[in-house]
C-alpha cells in the first residue's frame, strides 16, 4: 500500500516537473541573426518565411522554407526580392 502511494507520487512529481520543462515558444526563442545566406541555409535549407502565407516571387525552389517570424526578422535583410521568405533556394 505505501509503495502504491509512493510510486504514485514519484510519477506525479516527475510529470509536473517534466511539463513545466517544456519551453511555449521554443521556435521563437532560436531566432539567430546570419551574417549570409549560405550560413543561414546551413541551418535551414529551405530559407525562412515570415508566415505561411507567404509566396515565392522567384523561381522554382528545390526546399520549402523554414516559418517562423522571429528568424526572418532577424534576417530580414537577407530577403533580396522582399517576398516574405529570406534566402529561399
Amino acid at each position: 500500500m505505501i509503495v502504491k502511494r509512493i510510486a504514485a507520487l514519484f510519477v506525479s512529481s516527475t510529470l509536473l516537473l517534466g511539463l513545466s520543462a517544456v519551453s511555449p515558444s521554443s521556435t521563437d526563442a532560436a531566432a539567430v541573426s546570419y551574417k549570409n545566406c549560405t550560413e543561414l541555409n546551413k541551418a535551414y535549407q529551405g530559407g525562412a518565411a515570415k508566415d505561411a502565407k507567404v509566396k515565392n516571387k522567384g523561381g522554382k525552389t528545390k526546399y520549402k522554407p523554414y516559418i517562423s517570424a522571429a528568424l526572418y526578422n532577424a534576417n530580414s535583410t537577407l530577403d533580396r526580392d522582399k517576398d516574405g521568405i529570406a534566402c529561399e533556394r
